[in-house]
Parts: C-alpha cells; sequence; structure tokens
C-alpha cells in the first residue's frame, strides 16, 4: 500500500472512530446540536419582541445562530484531544503505526460534520419559525461554504487548544472564549446599538464580519464586500494558525 493510500486509510478509521464517539455520547449531542437550538428559541421566542432590528427577528438571529452553533461544539473537541493526549491514546496509535497526520484530520473533520449537524438543525427551527431569506442556489451554496471554512478554522484553533492544555478541564475552558464569541458580535443586536468600548470590539472581532457576510446573503441575496473579504481573510489566518500550533504542539508532545 502506497504512503498516501495508506495515510487515506488511516484518515478514514479515526473519522469513524470520532464519529462512533460522538453518536454514543448523549452530552456531546446536546452540546453541540441541540443547545445551540434552545438558545435560538429562548431568544426569538422569549426576547426577541424586545429587540428592534428593523426586521423579522428570526430573520436578523439566524445568520449568528448559525455561527453560534458552531461554536457550540468547540469544547467537546478540545477535551476529546486533550483526552488522547493524555490517556496515551496517541501514544498508542503511534505504536501501531497509524499516520501521524490522520489523528488530527480525524477531529477536524467530525468536527466539522458536527458543526453541519447543528446547523441544519438551526436552519430547520428557523423555518418552522418563520424564516424568509431571500437566497437562491448560489447564495445557499456560499452560505454551506463559508460555514464549512468557519468550523475547518475553528476545527484547527481548537485542536491546538487541547493539544497545548495540561488537563481535560484545561480544554474545556481554554474553548470558552470561542464558545462566547459570537454574543459579543452582531449575532443578536446590530453593533450599531452597543455601547462605545463593545461596539468596537465587536466591529473588530472575527465573527461579526462571518455573520454579516451570512446575512447579506440569507437575507439580501449578496454579501458587502468588505464583510466577505474579511470574513474569508480571518478563516484562511485561523486555519493557518490552528494548523501550524497544532502540528508543532502535536509533534513535542506525541
Amino acid at each position: 500500500m502506497s504512503t498516501l493510500a495508506a495515510s487515506l486509510t488511516d484518515s478514514r478509521i479515526m473519522l469513524g472512530r470520532n464519529l462512533k464517539h460522538t453518536w454514543r455520547n448523549p452530552l456531546v449531542l446536546f452540546n453541540a446540536v441541540l443547545f445551540p437550538v434552545v438558545v435560538m428559541l429562548l431568544f426569538v421566542k422569549v426576547f426577541g419582541g424586545a429587540f428592534a432590528v428593523g426586521e423579522n427577528y428570526v430573520d436578523f438571529a439566524t445568520p449568528g445562530m448559525l455561527i453560534l452553533a458552531v461554536s457550540y461544539g468547540l469544547a467537546t473537541t478540545a477535551v476529546a484531544v486533550n483526552e488522547d493526549m493524555s490517556k496515551g491514546v496517541i501514544n498508542r496509535f503511534r505504536t501501531m503505526d497509524v499516520s501521524r497526520g490522520a489523528i488530527l484530520t480525524g477531529h477536524v473533520v467530525v468536527t466539522t460534520v458536527r458543526c453541519l449537524l447543528a446547523n441544519l438543525a438551526i436552519v430547520a427551527v428557523a423555518f418552522l419559525m418563520g424564516f424568509d431569506p431571500a437566497a437562491g442556489p448560489l447564495e445557499w451554496l456560499a452560505v454551506l461554504g463559508l460555514i464549512v471554512l468557519v468550523a475547518f478554522a475553528a476545527s484547527w484553533l481548537t485542536i491546538a487548544l487541547g493539544l497545548a492544555a495540561t488537563s481535560a478541564e484545561a480544554a474545556g475552558l481554554a474553548a470558552v472564549p470561542l464558545i462566547l464569541l459570537p454574543f459579543l458580535s452582531s449575532t443578536f443586536v446590530p453593533v450599531e446599538t452597543m455601547g462605545t468600548g463593545l461596539r468596537q470590539f465587536a466591529e473588530y472581532q472575527p465573527f461579526t464580519p462571518i455573520i454579516d457576510t451570512l446575512r447579506g446573503l440569507l437575507l439580501d441575496g449578496h454579501a458587502p464586500a468588505g464583510s466577505a473579504l474579511a470574513a474569508v481573510a480571518w478563516c484562511v489566518g485561523i486555519s493557518l494558525a490552528g494548523y501550524l500550533w497544532s502540528v508543532r504542539t502535536f509533534s513535542r508532545r506525541a
């Protein structure tokens, strides 16, 4: 078997292993898929009437909830990677001549799949609550592509955090800022309505241009060029930083 074929086989096995861990852990499924839906129902049905956003609130909130759904599944990945490292699972894989790249790639792919499932649930619930997007097939395809890019970038950064953490508890805490960032963005209200300091933070943090791009694609049929470029640039930058940090930490510890 060639090196490439062996690596692909190892990646498929690692993906299957991580998927089984997800399906067999109800808490993981709740945190990654169902809890974002609960948050969406809470904000749209309980608080939504109090927010003046100039349009139907479920239309405004849904693009941000897609990113919130991505962030909620990240702590699970950080903890899983750290446990693999601290419990000697990775060392055991090394004795079995499993490809080093396949171990990390399996976590990236399963995190991305979990994010897509959470987003599918968010979209389904949004339509049940009256979501009325103007997006056509191309815009929906662009939305899918951007979400995959965000999930891919966040996965590499989360894996790096999990590898660098000294314990599973520390790995879970390290992912908390990524979970909180959507709350400090344009997810629930326009950034123009925020106080000065918070507004400046919201405008320049990575999730706001990503959410604004999704909102433009879904509600207007096109995204502001500035937001779209910033969104892609943030995703590429985070992916590169997370990948390099992960590989370096993995090589040092494994």
